[in-house]
């Protein structure tokens, strides 16, 4: 019946005198949508169990539910899961957990857990300066100017990707965790960030009054700084003051302390955990854009965390290419930051992420055909969170059948606090990846250095990781 449905609702919408002139909904239309709803038993046994239960669990592929294979071939070393609680930090988390297991590898033995909350904080002040100072450089530009309304839209957010670690930790160094604790507002944003971006929308509008009044630079400087004092002000209330110097002692894997307590600064601090180096500059991020061409570079044009800093720029490489770079990466025992469209296809319960997780379309009696290029352009599809890629099982021949992260949503959720996704799974619904310089074949380097193409923020694969 469900097939005889589809096929006169089709014969109904290629009509042209079922719609009003306009293309609207007739009542000659509607009334042919409504005589081919005639339920029989079973329809109504459906519609009542789909009316009343989640979705998901309705359509969950029995087939599909069987033990979960936990063995890799290819592990890097477990370290402590991290829970980044009601918060868009993701990228942030996952970049410091890549930095901590390389600081950990380094010197063989030594932990450290760094301060999201004194990261973050400085992540939202130089958001907040960015957009002011976004809205000055384009005040003589109408209010409902694209770019003017980019930077009013949004004012200021949580997420971002691995470029914005690289930009904050250059500038502002890091912390161990203990001196710079979270807090309820660091864990739970959003009420926070709501009362800056109101405040941001404020002073957008007194700066633009101020360019089109053509007031002297110095005097928008002065007034911008005195609205960032404010910024700060509520930054400062909510996550908590900075430190400019701590003293501490690192210990080993066992708790052990080692060494004397030392006075640090957060940059000699950063300094001496990354062996003297800064991060910008050690690594490239690739995506996989099935819409764009191949081994070419493209910068995101406004998409940075620091006005001085990087705009996010990755080298655009199919699947094949990603999964051996990630591969030489793990097997030389590096993790890895790398970012996902989590929600599809996800078995939340078990941490297992596969295309054949679930049968929506025999739910519906339909399909949902589109491929990955298709659900990109139609904004059905991105990355959306970001977590630290730390293993792979490959086959007899080399090629990776699964995939694990470390995820940032507490030690309790699915694989002990990991998530573990097939190889088709990965190759639908995976984007980004930080990969060592180290680790870059040469022809991919040569490309990465290449004058990148230049895209725009709204494109629906540049939203933030969160």
């Amino acid at each position: 019946m469900k097939q005889l449905v589809l096929l006169v609702c089709l014969a109904v919408g290629t009509s042209a005198s079922a719609q009003t002139k306009g293309g609207g909904i007739s009542q000659k239309m509607l009334s042919e949508i409504q005589k081919e709803q005639q339920l029989t038993p079973a329809d109504r046994a459906f519609q009542n169990a789909i009316a009343a239960n989640n979705i998901d669990e309705l359509t969950k592929n029995h087939l599909n539910a069987g033990e979960i294979d936990t063995h890799f071939s290819i592990e890097t070393k477990k370290q402590s899961i991290t829970d980044q609680k009601q918060s868009g930090r993701c990228w942030m988390f996952s970049g410091l957990n890549v930095l901590r297991a390389d600081f950990n590898k380094r010197t063989d033995s030594l932990v450290v857990d760094f301060s999201q909350a004194y990261l973050f904080f400085w992540d939202q002040l130089e958001k907040a300066n960015l957009m002011l100072q976004g809205v000055v450089d384009t005040g003589t530009k109408p209010i409902d100017d694209q770019r003017v309304q980019f930077f009013f839209h949004y004012p200021i957010g949580d997420g971002g990707t691995f470029c914005g670690v690289a930009d904050l930790a250059d500038k502002y160094g890091l912390v161990p965790s203990g001196v710079m604790p979270e807090t309820f507002s660091s864990d739970n944003t959003s009420r926070a960030r709501s009362l800056i971006s109101s405040k941001l929308r404020e002073y957008g509008l007194q700066l633009r009054e101020m360019v089109q009044k053509g007031k002297k630079p110095a005097s928008i400087e002065k007034a911008k700084t005195r609205m960032l004092c404010q910024i700060y002000h509520m930054l400062q209330y909510t996550i908590g003051e900075p430190p400019q110097k701590f003293t501490y002692a690192f210990k080993n894997e066992k708790g052990v302390t080692v060494g004397e307590p030392r006075e640090y600064t957060p940059l000699s601090f950063y300094k001496e955990v990354m062996g003297g180096q800064q991060l910008n500059g050690t690594f490239i991020m690739v995506m996989n854009d099935p819409r764009r061409e191949y081994f070419k570079t493209y910068e995101v044009e406004y998409d940075r965390h620091t006005y001085d800093g990087h705009n996010w720029k990755y080298l655009n490489l199919p699947m094949d290419d990603i999964e051996q770079l990630a591969i030489a990466t793990l097997r030389a025992g590096h993790k890895l930051y790398s970012s996902y469209d989590v929600g599809k296809m996800l078995d939340r319960k078990r941490g297992y992420a596969d295309t054949e997780n679930f049968d929506y379309g025999a739910l519906f009696g339909t399909t949902f055909p589109m491929a990955k290029a298709d659900r990109i352009a139609t904004f059905d599809s991105g990355s959306t969170h970001a977590m630290t890629l730390t293993a792979v099982d490959l086959d007899k021949k080399g090629k990776a059948t699964k995939w694990k992260v470390e995820n940032s949503w507490g030690a309790t959720w699915g694989q002990q606090g990991c998530l573990i996704m097939t190889d088709r799974w990965f190759r639908e619904y995976m984007f980004r990846l930080v990969v060592p310089n180290a680790y870059v074949p040469e022809r991919l380097m040569q490309a990465y250095q290449t004058t990148p193409i230049m895209v725009m923020p709204e494109d629906p694969l540049f939203l933030p990781d969160e």
